[in-house]
């Protein structure tokens, strides 16, 4: 935390703080017994309750002054009271050092509270609890004070490295290649300085080696949205079966393989649990990342059937594969030594560039955005997991903002008396049309379609969530079991129509797929969420919506061998060789 924003930190934790020039002016309020105390365990709590957690969190306060319910928990429906009972809770450091991966969110007594102070006739309340620990060693107490704060956090990295070095050719070209695009480097690490310190964080916590808070370099280039051809999302570029594995959510409202806090968790749990199935071998866990550890597995057995070495470079593997380490080792040799390839790394101190402000209520993100002084852009950067123009209580329980904005954000939600979210979510009684559905909760179809991504000549299916204008009638926050839950059932809109599974050829585009099975171009990208001229890798699956042959029709073409049709597969245990986002300059 820089000391610039210290002061306003005080005067928001002790009604008696002054600066020193307010001190020359002659106003002085003695400090109270034991608030120096008392603001250094706030502060440590804020620290502390930053919970990068994908459990719901209880609410502990309201920090509206107007609120009246003795029930924390409880929601209020009016959207037209939501800024006089929808507040946030304390603002928590997201990315503190004392909280481990797996530990449940810190559970906050509301017997002691202090003010805070904020604008004219504002007595919200804030809760604390005791002394700060440090949850890895308990007997330690947390000193914000610490000249740590001020580190460089590059030299933390450094300090942290751990694996064996690769020295081989790959690794002297990729290493030319960074190089030689110095503008490339910039953006990535700039990109990646939002994100590089709750990253190391929890690498140390977990005492794993400090290349790896480089991987995302890899990956994505650190950036949180980023997908691939194999529909691999976010930083860590998991796919969407590894990401449920590892209880990351992927539904109509959100996909947490974005989620900057619980992707860098299960990312290190799947790591973690690589680096223990390799025999403690980082650069075959490593290896098994990118191309699954099934794979690996065989590579293993096949080299030791013909008495070959099983370590990563003796293993044969896909061309991505063998590039992966080396990749990761020039970006080391990089980090390490930035001068010796022409290149400069962006200062960065060694404290969180953001906090987590838990929210209580759904808000629209546009107004979240306003609030804390950011476009929607900004806003997505730390937030990239929301796939809805509203963020919702019950399955994002926390919001991730830049410091100096959280503040804004907290003090502006706290004064808001306008509606929080304009979107609810709507369980279809029955199948319908989009036509229907948009009638029914009073929306125009093309918009309907538009915010729910329904392709055309497609039926909702009963029992579907759809996000719909809120309404007298639907005026409720979303629930937690349908944030959590919800998706949308199609069903073609004709009687011989069927979703299929149609694969990629050698330089095929989503245009020239279209054609080969008799579609439209947009209509196959609405399918699949591309862009009508996107090219796709061979091997890519998409959805089709096709005719299927019937009777004397189905027969002949077998006969004929004409058969496109792709045929379901049921799933698969086998792991899948996972490819990395590519992503532009």
């Amino acid at each position: 935390m820089s000391t610039s924003r210290l002061p306003r930190l005080r005067r928001l934790l002790d009604p008696h703080f002054k600066t020193p020039s307010e001190h020359d002016s002659g106003v002085v309020l003695p400090h109270p017994p034991g608030t120096l105390k008392l603001i250094a365990m706030v502060a440590s709590l804020l620290v502390l309750t930053g919970c990068a957690t994908t459990q719901r969190q209880t609410p502990v306060a309201e920090l509206a002054p107007q609120s009246s319910a003795t029930d924390p928990t409880a929601v209020t429906t009016d959207p037209t009271q939501a800024g006089s009972t929808a507040a946030t809770a304390p603002l928590a450091d997201a990315t503190a050092p004392n909280r481990q991966a797996t530990a449940a969110p810190v559970t906050l007594p509301t017997s002691t509270v202090i003010e805070i102070i904020g604008s004219p006739g504002d007595d919200a309340q804030l809760p604390v609890i005791g002394q700060p620990i440090d949850a890895l060693d308990p007997q330690t107490p947390v000193d914000l004070s610490s000249t740590q704060m001020h580190a460089d956090l590059w030299a933390r990295v450094r300090s942290g490295f751990g694996m064996p070095n690769l020295t081989s050719d790959l690794v002297r070209d990729h290493e030319r290649w960074y190089a030689s695009r110095p503008d490339y480097v910039q953006r990535m690490t700039d990109r990646g300085s939002r994100y590089l310190f709750h990253i190391t964080e929890e690498v140390h916590k977990r005492h794993m080696p400090t290349e790896l808070a480089l991987l995302p370099f890899i990956e994505s280039a650190f950036n949180p949205q980023a997908n691939s051809v194999a529909k691999a999302s976010g930083m860590w570029q998991f796919i969407p079966s590894t990401g449920r594995d590892f209880a990351l959510k992927q539904n109509v409202f959100r996909d947490d393989r974005r989620d900057v806090l619980a992707s860098t968790r299960a990312a290190l749990d799947y790591l973690g649990k690589l680096h223990d199935m390799f025999g403690g071998d980082w650069q075959l866990a490593l290896a098994a990342y990118n191309w699954g550890e099934g794979n690996v597995r065989k590579a293993i057995t096949r080299n030791q059937r013909i008495g070959r070495p099983t370590d990563y470079e003796s293993l044969a593997m896909p061309i991505e594969t063998r590039n992966y380490l080396p990749k990761l080792q020039a970006v080391k040799n990089i980090v390490a030594s930035p001068q010796a390839y022409g290149l400069s790394l962006p200062a960065l101190e060694n404290h969180p560039y953001f906090v987590s402000v838990p929210i209580q209520r759904d808000i629209d993100t546009a107004l979240a955005a306003r609030l804390a002084g950011l476009t929607l852009d900004e806003f997505g950067e730390l937030n990239p997991s929301m796939k809805k123009p509203v963020i919702l209580a019950a399955g994002t329980p926390q919001v991730l903002l830049p410091y100096d904005n959280a503040d804004q954000f907290v003090q502006r939600l706290a004064r808001h008396n306008g509606p929080m979210a304009s979107w609810t979510a709507w369980v279809l009684p029955r199948t319908m049309t989009p036509a229907t559905a948009a009638q029914q909760v009073g929306m125009g179809e093309a918009a309907l379609r538009d915010i729910n991504h329904i392709p055309p000549r497609m039926l909702v299916k009963a029992g579907s969530t759809l996000l719909v204008p809120r309404s007298e009638r639907r005026n409720e926050d979303v629930s937690e079991h349908l944030a959590d839950t919800a998706q949308i059932m199609l069903a073609s809109d004709g009687p011989n129509l069927q979703r299929r599974n149609i694969r990629a050829g050698k330089a095929d585009t989503v245009a020239s797929l279209a054609q080969r099975y008799r579609l439209s171009a947009t209509q196959l990208a609405q399918w699949n969420h591309v862009a009508p001229g996107a090219r796709l890798a061979a091997g890519q699956t998409l959805v089709a919506y096709l005719a299927v042959p019937t009777g004397k029709n189905r027969a002949m073409a077998r006969a004929n061998g004409k058969t496109r049709v792709a045929s379901i597969r049921k799933p698969s245990t086998r792991i899948v060789a996972r490819r990395t986002a590519s992503v532009s300059p």
